[in-house]
């Protein structure tokens, strides 16, 4: 993929969201006249085998699809992503392009479970797929996970020289840069690459960043809306709300696009950007879809405009609310915005796709504003209902009465299962010190949680 002219941005996780966010705004970069920076594209896990065909059939080409909360579509060619990498067992052809002295930087999507941090963002040694890696990094085999991919990677590019490289985390993760930096740190020193982590530290950057822009799963008949609109046979379009955001830090280590000509906010910290993103869109955005499936609502945008989930809604965001003064943002305008948004009806946004991973989404996105309200001595009475209805979201499944199959990849099953079927699942939950860290079975909040579920199950 080498070229003179040409610097690559290889990305993993080719899925809905990379599509619609990053590859669109380096199209836009594109159209007005800057070339100079490709996408290559592929997976690390053997997921989206029909996707990954289709965007490789078309050259890395599909399109975009955009609604406005006022249901006004419009569609955009995406050709941004010039080469599409096949999985690959060994990881081979991903490797030899991450190790490429043209690649400059190396992003990512991998889900907020796929980072494998608890509370205290210690890496999770004994995780199933983690163990698998540390013992693959030291005795030879194939990665399943982002750290022993970029240990791979790394290593290869260290052996041909001494090009720094920028690792820009794209996905929905509290201080993901540094976060995710952290993860791979641990995993090196499990895996006694000293050499590699010290090699990294002078020549790896991992800035913090902030995404936004709300991606359903591309609904069935997305296809057929594609081609009536222009013409294209598209085996691979995905569509989003008109609204897109992202705001990064400025520390790339061997160069970036010209971003800040399409939008793309180059700050010096995304702090409170990002809290302000993920308190007040991410954890609502679950809220929403924990209560509305109970409620035995499909979409977001039902439960949205459902005044007893704005209530709750309202009443968890006056407690985050309080925990982000002062702000640069006007917090219950940009609340305002965000549920304007959710009850775009175009979107078709499921509960299925939102509620997926809940148990790092409340590890992420909920926790936090729990722990400082405690530390402060203050209620929790307004943020207590997004456990409390994660956990009436859990026992619905286990029961069967879901009506689709939960998908949690950092809390399988029987874990789930087990946790229903507890003695006192709220105390059981509230316990976990993987969501709560130290204030794992504080008494303050297991009543919370208790009395917001007594609270809550009139209403559900």
């Amino acid at each position: 993929m080498s070229t003179n002219t040409t610097q690559v941005i290889l990305h993993l996780g080719v899925g809905s969201f990379h599509r619609a966010h990053q590859a669109h705004y380096l199209q836009r970069l594109r159209e007005r006249g800057d070339d100079s920076w490709a996408l290559v594209g592929g997976n690390i896990r053997d997921d989206m085998p029909e996707t990954i065909a289709a965007l490789r059939a078309q050259g890395g080409a599909y399109t975009l699809e955009t609604v406005t909360p006022r249901g006004d579509r419009s569609y955009a060619l995406i050709r941004s992503i010039r080469r599409v990498l096949p999985f690959e067992g060994d990881h081979a052809s991903i490797v030899a392009i991450a190790s490429d002295p043209s690649t400059r930087i190396i992003s990512f999507t991998v889900t907020e479970a796929g980072y494998f941090l608890d509370a205290r963002d210690r890496l999770v040694l004994d995780a199933p797929d983690v163990d698998h890696d540390l013992r693959a990094v030291r005795r030879g085999g194939t990665a399943r996970t982002l750290y022993g991919f970029l240990t791979l990677a790394l290593r290869a590019r260290k052996a041909l020289g001494d090009d720094r490289v920028t690792l820009l985390c794209c996905d929905n993760l509290r201080h993901n840069g540094t976060r995710s930096r952290s993860g791979l740190m641990q995993f090196l020193a499990a895996t006694q690459q000293t050499e590699l982590a010290a090699w990294v530290r002078d020549h790896v950057t991992s800035p913090n960043s902030m995404v936004d822009r709300i991606t359903p799963r591309p609904p069935s008949d997305l296809r057929a809306r594609v081609l009536d609109a222009t013409g294209r046979e598209d085996a691979a379009p995905v569509m989003a709300e008109s609204f897109a955001q992202w705001v990064i830090e400025d520390t790339f280590a061997g160069g970036r696009p010209a971003w800040e000509r399409v939008g793309v906010e180059m700050v010096t910290s995304v702090e409170p950007y990002e809290e302000a993103k993920i308190r007040l869109l991410n954890a609502t955005h679950s809220a929403i879809a924990w209560a509305g499936s109970l409620l035995g609502h499909r979409y977001i945008h039902e439960g949205a405009s459902d005044e007893r989930v704005i209530r709750i809604a309202h009443g968890y965001s006056a407690d985050a609310i309080q925990c982000l003064l002062p702000s640069p943002m006007d917090l219950v305008r940009y609340r305002d915005e965000v549920l304007d948004r959710f009850r775009n009806v175009a979107l078709a946004d499921t509960n299925r796709r939102v509620t997926a991973d809940s148990y790092a989404k409340l590890q992420g996105f909920v926790a936090p504003t729990i722990r400082e309200r405690l530390a402060r001595n203050r209620t929790i009475d307004g943020v207590a209902n997004l456990p409390a209805l994660y956990l009436a979201f859990l026992k619905r499944w286990s029961s069967g009465r879901l009506g689709w199959e939960y998908e949690d990849a950092a809390f399988p099953h029987e874990a789930a299962r087990a946790l229903c079927h507890s003695r006192d699942p709220a105390a059981t939950l509230c316990g976990h010190a993987a969501l709560w860290g130290e204030d794992a079975g504080d008494p303050r909040l297991i009543y919370a949680v208790q009395a917001a579920g007594a609270r809550l199950e009139p209403l559900l």
